[in-house]
């Protein structure tokens, strides 16, 4: 078992995932779910793990959320992961050899899939802070795009990939890009200053940038799909904080 090390999860209605995510976590011994509102089978599928501290409470945004969810755990190292990554064979082995550093963060690599095809180029394989000592640092306040702060502190890669599952159908982008436009224009309400013209120079940027400097076509249906979204989600961030700045 893996006992000094918590990992913890927000979630919300994601049981289409969170078994895989929790069946990949059982050298776990302390995994906290928190959970903000499911009505799905998400509730009984966690409370089934023997290792799983299920907590609800509210959705304060993704920083704040993850923070408060942080305090439930019963460990300082954190691992914090999404209701739809699943760590590999490879990573767990690693981890469990690992001396951990509090002058350090750590990233995980983690490949993106549409369904179960992996996506090589719209979204690469990325790299990004997840496993941290709650002592030193957390997340920031952002609403969405949060990130551990890891100002002063070594980042160093862990070995082995943790797989990300975020969509299985359209319908998954549509609720998504509401989700995050919503949460960005309510993070810069009065920061960043936007207008129509803005929206749609910035959905057009990204359709280009996505399919074609990404080379998105290479990863066929998929990539217009994923272009598309990303073009969506962008105007529709831009167009939600012109709105919310004229209501002030």
């Amino acid at each position: 078992m893996i006992d000094d090390i918590s990992v913890v999860i927000i979630v919300k209605n994601g049981e289409r995932t969170i078994k895989s995510t929790l069946d990949a976590l059982s050298q776990f011994s302390d995994v906290v779910v928190y959970d903000n509102g499911s009505t799905d089978n998400t509730l009984a599928i966690s409370k089934s793990y023997k290792n799983v501290n299920l907590v609800q409470g509210d959705f304060l945004g993704f920083g704040m959320t993850k923070n408060k969810a942080t305090t439930y755990a019963k460990n300082d190292w954190v691992l914090s992961l999404d209701a739809d990554e699943v760590v590999d064979a490879d990573f767990l082995i690693n981890l469990e050899n690992l001396p951990l550093n509090k002058t350090s963060v750590y990233q995980i690599f983690r490949k993106n899939f549409y369904r179960q095809k992996h996506i090589k180029h719209c979204w690469n394989n990325d790299k990004i802070v997840r496993l941290y000592c709650r002592q030193k640092t957390q997340f920031n306040n952002n609403k969405v795009h949060e990130k551990v702060l890891s100002d002063g502190l070594k980042i160093k890669p862990l070995i082995g990939f943790v797989n990300h599952y975020p969509y299985n159908n359209i319908s998954d982008f549509i609720k998504k890009l509401d989700t995050y436009s919503s949460e960005f224009a309510l993070d810069n309400i009065g920061k960043k200053s936007s207008s129509p013209i803005r929206a749609v120079l910035n959905g057009g940027f990204s359709f280009f940038k996505t399919y074609f400097l990404k080379r998105g076509f290479l990863d066929g249906y998929a990539g217009l799909v994923i272009a598309f979204s990303h073009m969506a989600t962008n105007f529709y961030k831009y167009i939600k904080l012109y709105e919310l700045n004229r209501k002030k």
